[in-house]
């Protein structure tokens, strides 16, 4: 049987009858492709998704499987003229961090054209990302009852959505100190310098504030609050937060590699996975680290350097996917590539990341620590290296070192004998990671609870 033919609804238990979802993610692919991962697990079920964003994000997205086709609709909709926002920025990947607020200003511009297409279409749900505070108002309005669908952990919540009472009385010490403000224990917190790098970085460019979200708003305002998570990952937080907002909190789970849905057509024969195999073929198993940080964050030219200079200290066998070095924006230390050309590559165009971290001559990973990263690379099995640059990748990295499956060290981390135990840690987590039984079951539960939870009207 085809993996990604529709499994249609049978009138029984909780598959009532197909649901109608839309769907409008952030200007960000690293949010888009995980909404556009659960719109395509939704059309296999037999369900129809209406999936809106701006047309030149719709075109960097991979296409559906034809079977899938029929039942998700595409709309582009232009993003209104921004003051100060270049011709053709349509993506936190398009500018920096410090002009992200004129990104914001026109996604916040779709709310009439957004208004008018849910009236026509008139889904059983809606869901929307963390900067689309504006949307449940129009829902409302529309009797659509709306789910905020979060691409990050439930612990993102828990510390940038604290209550009232915890934001009044704030300070510099407390949130760089692990929080004892929770009805658990936990080491999390952020480091100094992370923090005032991050803050520094949204700074505006004209007004030097820092622009923020309503995220009280984002999170209180909706129907459902779904999470890219799991139970095994964070119960305690899921539990924490389903109380801190008192409305019904659902794990989709993790939406692995092996839950993502792809056209049958492989690039086993493309040519840079043919060169790119070769290479890791002729290295010993297990000894290679892969150094990747997704498509949306930007390293400086200091920091690519530090890297550079530490890979290279490391001694270890490395494939670096550096795709920011084509591009002319950065550039790596002189003679860098000739020291270490007989262990390591420096791959300077699009890398097939989920081909590479199966391969067993794959030993460990350096990662920014952004959820869709850390998911595939524990996938695998992968003990990690962490070099987080936003805040809720400091999270997330400090979540993996408590919980003993990263650390900060890259020998250590892949080779050293005191480090054999962070590597065994990460091959058991990756057994949850990768579990298609256990992200079935998540799936099940959250189509049950759209039906549990939507308005009888619609």
């Amino acid at each position: 049987m085809d993996s990604t033919a529709p499994i249609h609804c049978n009138g029984n238990g909780n598959s009532n009858r197909p649901l109608h979802v839309a769907m409008l993610p952030w200007l960000a692919m690293g949010h888009i492709y995980p909404y556009f991962e659960l719109a395509k697990i939704l059309a296999q079920h037999g369900h129809t998704v209406t999936f809106i964003n701006s047309p030149r994000n719709i075109d960097r997205m991979p296409k559906a499987p034809k079977s899938l086709e029929p039942f998700i609709k595409i709309v582009k909709l232009p993003l209104p003229q921004v003051e100060n926002l270049p011709e053709g920025v349509e993506s936190t990947m398009d500018i920096a961090p410090n002009m992200v607020c004129y990104l914001k200003q026109a996604y916040e511009g779709l709310q009439e054209p957004v208004e008018e297409l849910l009236k026509s279409s008139k889904p059983d749900w809606v869901f929307y990302d963390f900067a689309a505070g504006w949307l449940p108002a129009i829902a409302r309005r529309l009797n659509i009852p709306c789910a905020h669908y979060n691409i990050t952990p439930a612990w993102n919540k828990g510390f940038f959505d604290r209550p009232q009472h915890l934001m009044d009385s704030i300070t510099l010490e407390s949130i760089v100190s692990p929080p004892t403000w929770l009805p658990f224990k936990t080491t999390m917190h952020f480091k100094l310098y992370e923090f005032m790098r991050a803050l520094e970085s949204i700074k505006n460019e004209k007004t030097g504030e820092p622009d923020k979200f309503d995220l009280k708003k984002a999170y209180s305002s909706s129907d459902l609050f779904l999470l890219r998570t799991s139970r095994e990952l964070e119960a305690e937080w899921l539990d924490y937060i389903a109380d801190l907002y008192n409305i019904p909190v659902v794990p989709v789970g993790l939406l692995p590699p092996s839950m993502q849905i792809r056209d049958s057509e492989e690039e086993e024969n493309n040519p840079d996975w043919v060169q790119i195999k070769e290479w890791l073929d002729s290295q010993t198993s297990s000894s290679v680290v892969y150094i990747g940080f997704g498509s949306e964050l930007k390293l400086s030219q200091e920091d690519l350097t530090e890297l550079a200079y530490g890979i290279e200290l490391s001694g270890l066998p490395f494939f670096w996917a550096l795709k920011n070095l084509k591009e002319g924006s950065l550039e790596l230390p002189q003679g860098f590539e000739d020291r270490t050309k007989d262990r390591g590559i420096v791959w300077k165009t699009w890398a097939p990341q989920l081909k590479i971290l199966a391969h067993a001559a794959i030993g460990g990973c350096m990662s920014h620590c952004g959820s869709g990263s850390v998911i595939e690379k524990l996938h695998f099995g992968h003990v990690l290296v962490t070099l987080p640059y936003l805040l809720d990748q400091a999270l997330f990295s400090r979540a993996l070192v408590e919980k003993q499956v990263a650390i900060e060290t890259l020998r250590l981390a892949i080779v050293d004998e005191e480090g054999k135990s962070y590597r065994e840690n990460a091959k058991e987590m990756g057994k949850v990671f990768s579990s298609k039984e256990l992200h079935e079951q998540y799936i099940e539960d959250f189509i049950a609870a759209l039906h549990k939870y939507r308005k009888p009207s619609n």
